[in-house]
């Protein structure tokens, strides 16, 4: 046990980052209730935790190279706790962003890179690939594990208490972090304040322009933005799409600048040459696309159990069961496999069965989600997320030498959050855009009044809010609308609710499939030691 001691540590506090995420997931109108909130404002608060996260883990990456990576954790837990602290006790939104939202986000981009750091220096040979991978498993075990305590505590206590533990958990890794071992040198490293801005401005704008698409439109303006009454759409396109330019301009200057650092003989904020390796190319795409989907995927199925069905956070939690369990077998399973099958190949299966889970789940939509397809469908993506969390980290830090495993850590976290953000904030803003769009065209062919779809279109012209389908009767009748026509409209809702979901299901096979086109750099023979053969560091 005291060889594993280490591991023990680091998965407690692996186990919380990826919790916390899912348990928020569950607890969505919970919360919105609690603090008198809307979805749109969960979905902004859920985007931006790991947003933070996605834009400052570089930087978190290269201060536990300055601080030593042993430190970096210990700081980082202390700041995650307290944002935790200040999220439990949280009165309303604004302070729920603040210390949920950015707080935790700070701790935890010191916290993820030097987890992943302190594996490669604690652990060796086979040793090394059975921690990174219970580390894989410990992640689907909080994916899994989420929405079942994160329902639970929900429904029969508050999603408050769910926090109040996470500081309990960070208070025990900052007592119990002196046995770590930190075998890395600390270097007197400059840090590059122009990079961070660059790269964490261009993940930013790229993030929030695709989170407000579902209100200001992809290309064409659907609902201005204004200014003391001025409508804002340069030369009559999209917020969204001038966000998104600037965004990717911004990130190619910062590729353009770590270039020039290193010529220069300065220290980049990261080695971007990193990225010519192809197993690690591949490695990181792959992982970003799992995160993407595992949010979009945890992000859509409660709101529409919750929203639509009513269903609490615990029903959610047991609903969203099948997936949890697979995940988690498989993610243990995946470890076993590697005795037998190549990283690549176990990859590419986990994929297959992405793509055909997700299939089975956009053929098995129906009004209550409670069909045995739809459960096959969700044990199935849970399998195949499972294998992909069993060989990823592994594949990634065994693709660069010691001296490269704390900038590696930091890119996985980087894609990882990344993923998560742009899954979120896609699926999430393809979802509502969709229910509006449907919601629409809905009322435009009923049989309401012509007065009264003339009101709708109005009123629904910068969006539709997504609320429980049970009260949309009440909203109509409030309006001044007669019971028969109410009773319609709520009809016309759930049923907008329910395409909009195919539509979200839609994107996931699209992603799905995506993925597939970058999974060829997998290393194709079991990877082992600090670094794989010489081949796969060769850039390619």
């Amino acid at each position: 046990m005291k060889k594993w001691s280490v591991l023990v540590i680091l998965g407690c506090a692996q186990f919380v980052m990826v919790l916390d995420g899912t348990v928020m997931n569950v607890s969505i109108s919970a919360v919105v209730e609690d603090l008198d909130s809307t979805v749109a404002a969960m979905q902004t608060a859920i985007t931006f935790y790991t947003l933070t996260m996605a834009s400052l883990m570089l930087l978190g990456a290269k201060l536990g190279d300055v601080w030593g990576r042993r430190r970096a954790l210990v700081i980082g837990s202390i700041v995650y706790a307290l944002g935790s602290l200040l999220t439990a006790i949280a009165p309303n939104m604004p302070v729920l962003f603040l210390g949920w939202s950015v707080i935790e986000g700070l701790g935890a981009v010191l916290v993820i890179p030097a987890i992943a750091a302190l594996i490669a220096d604690n652990y060796q040979g086979k040793d090394r690939i059975t921690a990174f991978a219970m580390i894989g498993a410990l992640s689907g075990a909080a994916v899994a594990a989420g929405p079942l305590i994160g329902g639970f505590v929900t429904t029969y206590f508050s999603w408050r208490y769910v926090f109040v533990a996470e500081v309990v958990i960070m208070a025990g890794v900052v007592l119990f972090a002196r046995g770590i071992a930190d075998r890395a040198d600390r270097r007197p490293i400059r840090i590059d304040v122009l990079s961070v801005l660059l790269s964490a401005a261009g993940l930013l704008l790229v993030v929030y322009g695709m989170l407000q698409s579902k209100v200001w439109g992809w290309i064409r303006p659907l609902n201005f933005p204004e200014i003391n009454g001025v409508p804002i759409a340069p030369l009559g396109i999209s917020l969204t799409a001038w966000f998104m330019v600037i965004g990717i301009a911004l990130l190619a200057l910062f590729f353009s600048r770590q270039r020039r650092l290193l010529g220069q003989g300065k220290e980049p904020l990261v080695h971007v040459s990193m990225l010519a390796i192809r197993q690690l190319r591949s490695g990181l795409t792959v992982l970003g696309a799992q995160y993407a989907m595992t949010a979009g995927l945890f992000f859509m199925v409660p709101v529409y159990l919750q929203m639509t069905l009513g269903l609490d956070a615990l029903e959610t939690g047991i609903r969203i069961f099948p997936l949890s369990v697979s995940l988690i077998v498989f993610s243990i399973a995946g470890t076993r496999l590697t005795r037998v099958w190549s990283p690549r190949r176990i990859v590419r299966v986990g994929q297959w069965i992405l793509v055909v889970s997700a299939v089975v789940l956009l053929s098995a939509i129906d009004p209550e989600l409670s069909g045995w397809v739809f459960g096959i469908g969700m044990f199935c993506a849970g399998a195949a997320l499972g294998l992909l969390a069993s060989q990823l980290g592994n594949v990634n830090m065994s693709a660069v030498t010691e001296k490269d495993t704390s900038e590696v850590g930091g890119l996985q976290g980087v894609f990882q959050n990344l993923g998560s953000s742009l899954g979120t904030a896609l699926i999430g803003s393809i979802m509502i855009g969709a229910l509006a769009t449907s919601f629409s065209a809905g009322v435009s062919s009923s049989t309401l009044p012509a007065e009264v779809q003339q009101i709708i279109a109005e009123r629904t012209a910068g969006g539709v809010e997504t609320v429980p389908a049970s009260t949309v009767e009440q909203i109509g009748i409030d309006a001044g609308l007669e019971a028969a026509e109410a009773e319609t409209l709520a009809r016309l809702y759930v049923e907008s609710q329910l395409s909009s979901l195919r539509v979200a299901f839609f994107a996931l096979v699209v992603i799905a499939l995506f993925s597939l086109f970058f999974s060829r750099g997998i290393p194709n023979e079991v990877v082992g030691g600090r670094a794989t053969l010489a081949a796969t560091r060769r850039p390619q």
